[in-house]
């Protein structure tokens, strides 16, 4: 219990302390226009209050990813802490505010955009394919466990197939319609209830003294798998995450003034992290060992959300949580096929201000989705997980590139980006989806694979350095 609630006070004074560090290192312009003015067009750009902004960039994130991937990682035991408090601190929460801010700054552009821009054009077009992707599996993902949930939670009465094209049917409306017709208006609510459910969790776990584990570095997977680099892509979601970067420049698009930058993006991953903490402390607490195993097994991690909801909360307060379990992946699906239509028409060119255009584009996605459907989740959730870690580092070296042209202390992104380089070749190298290569093998080919890419970064910065009509922020005459 101690070195849970001392995860959780880290992870909140993180936000008023290192949170506070790379806000002033970035460095806020409070009197420049953001592009929910500079570029409102009523369909993306439209400006909204910071609590609003707030829930949804919350919702947006968040999917099943800090509650599944925590309640997976739980089979490691306590070194799952250590990984969700340093990495939603260092890595997680200074990817989401540099993306976010970047992409303020230069017009609400995606992060293919500003890929190209900051680490050359071949960049844009090879991040535009993985970002895309990228969230056709989120969407895909973020379909089906909700749909399981429940399909489970009403004890069958509603067809499987029902619910999931119920579920499709609301993305195609929220991924068409203006931002702030469903998402501005529905979101806020949506985010109380998963806020609430997640402290009745954490309220529970500490007013019935549960068997928390304390602090050890010991893994404890039943099955032995490998700590590095098998943790940090089981639980993403609530340490760091690729997908963020494709969902922040929605934020950036109704952001309304810079200086609300460090709630929205850079606390609302502090909020991730902790209910990730709250959902990695029940599942070790109640079903600790070859019981988490064995459920997990029997029914996934869905089944373990139901089981710690109803028994820590009773019918009512478990229904609730489940309830808020089940939104969180339906609001970051949603969203995740609006980036996806907003990123190949960004690429493409195509204005989205006709309803027809957004059709043409969108409809192609949710068809493949559907497709995908059928595709086992464990292996969805598999490559999910890679692409999720190789855009987080291809998104902090973005961070990083803005901060080195300015002679700014670059390394608070490129340290965390070498890192996610290091986990994604690593798992690249071993798994079975992957080159299946042995462990050790696949460390030394990941090592030399990411001192080559920051070799080619160190190059990168200095041809940008040397470019002296290099553009940083656009628009930027427009800033007072």
């Amino acid at each position: 219990m101690i070195t849970f609630l001392l995860s959780i006070a880290l992870l909140i004074i993180a936000y008023f302390t290192y949170g506070k560090v790379i806000e002033k290192m970035f460095g806020v312009k409070e009197a420049r226009p953001t592009p929910a003015y500079s570029m409102k067009d009523g369909v993306d750009y439209i400006p909204m209050g910071t609590n609003r902004n707030s829930l949804i960039q919350l919702l947006n994130i968040a999917g099943v990813g800090p509650i599944f991937g925590p309640i997976m990682g739980a089979l490691y035991g306590p070194v799952a802490f250590i990984w969700i408090v340093v990495g939603c601190i260092f890595a997680g929460a200074v990817h989401d505010y540099l993306t976010g801010m970047i992409s303020i700054r230069n017009k609400g552009a995606h992060l293919p955009q500003l890929a190209g821009k900051f680490l050359g054009k071949s960049m844009k077009h090879i991040v535009n394919a993985i970002a895309v992707l990228l969230l056709l599996l989120v969407g895909t993902v973020f379909v089906t466990a909700p749909a399981g949930l429940l399909f489970n939670l009403m004890d069958g009465v509603v067809a499987l197939g029902i619910i999931t094209a119920v579920i499709f049917a609301y993305y195609i409306l929220a991924t068409m319609l203006p931002v702030d017709k469903i998402i501005g208006k529905v979101y806020p609510i949506l985010g109380a209830l998963l806020v609430i459910s997640a402290i009745g969790i954490g309220g529970m776990l500490i007013f019935t003294g549960a068997p928390i584990p304390e602090l050890t570095l010991e893994n404890m997977h039943p099955a032995g798998t490998a700590v590095f680099p098998i943790l940090m892509i089981t639980i993403a979601c609530g340490a760091i995450s690729g997908f963020h970067a494709t969902q922040s420049p929605i934020i950036s698009r109704t952001l309304q003034n810079e200086q609300n930058g460090r709630k929205v993006f850079y606390g609302m991953m502090i909020v991730e992290g902790i209910i990730a903490m709250i959902w990695a402390a029940a599942a070790m607490s109640l079903f600790y060992g070859t019981d988490l195993a064995a459920l997990i097994d029997s029914g996934g991690a869905g089944l373990v959300v139901s089981e710690v909801a109803f028994t820590l909360l009773g019918a009512i307060g478990g229904t609730l949580a489940v309830l808020g379990v089940i939104v969180l992946p339906i609001t970051s699906g949603d969203t995740a096929f609006r980036s996806a239509r907003m990123i190949i028409a960004d690429y493409i060119k195509v204005p989205q201000l006709k309803i027809t255009s957004r059709l043409w584009i969108a409809l192609p996605l949710f068809v493949i989705s559907f497709i995908l459907t059928t595709m086992d989740f464990t292996l969805l959730w598999r490559y999910f997980g890679v692409t999720n870690a190789a855009i987080s580092a291809i998104a902090l070296f973005v961070g990083a590139m803005y901060l080195a042209i300015q002679y700014k202390f670059h390394w608070v992104a490129t340290i965390p980006a070498t890192f996610m380089t290091m986990v994604s070749l690593t798992f690249i190298f071993n798994a079975p989806i992957g080159f299946g290569l042995p462990m050790g093998t696949s460390y030394v080919a990941a090592t030399i694979g990411t001192v080559i890419i920051l070799a080619l970064f160190a190059y990168k910065i200095k041809l940008n350095r040397a470019e002296a009509n290099f553009e940083l922020d656009e628009d930027e005459s427009k800033a007072a």
